[in-house]
């Protein structure tokens, strides 16, 4: 597979996110999966296995790629114990707790633009 072209249109528009503080947070986060294991890491440390069965609807492959993604990116520090079978651990780092009280005010936000939605949808339907 050959690199990218410098001038290409992914090159560019990658180029402007990393330039925007917002944007280059929201791609940090972005992606269907990357909150939700936030929210469950930020109760307590787990295992591969413990994720999975929380996520039953995502397939190993997609868990491990966002968990490796968020590892790059400072997000989950994942501890490895030398055991027979091996033991894996994930946590949230220091950087990702910081979202704690971000991620917080966003769902109340979201919960209150879903009632919206909700009350919306219930007066315009008919009767």
């Amino acid at each position: 597979m050959g690199t990218r072209k410098q001038n290409s249109t992914y090159s560019r528009n990658e180029k402007c996110i990393i330039d925007c503080d917002l944007t280059f947070a929201v791609y940090l986060l972005g992606g269907r999966w990357k909150l939700l294991i936030l929210d469950k890491l930020a109760k307590r440390k787990m295992r591969f296995s413990e994720l999975k069965k929380e996520f039953s609807y995502i397939t190993e492959r997609m868990l491990t790629l966002q968990l490796r993604t968020m590892e790059q990116d400072g997000l989950v520090k994942r501890t490895v114990y030398a055991e027979v079978p091996p033991r894996v651990e994930y946590e949230l780092t220091e950087t990702a707790r910081e979202l704690a009280p971000i991620l917080s005010q966003l769902s109340d936000w979201g919960g209150k633009q879903r009632k919206i939605a909700q009350q919306g949808t219930a007066v315009s339907s008919p009767t």
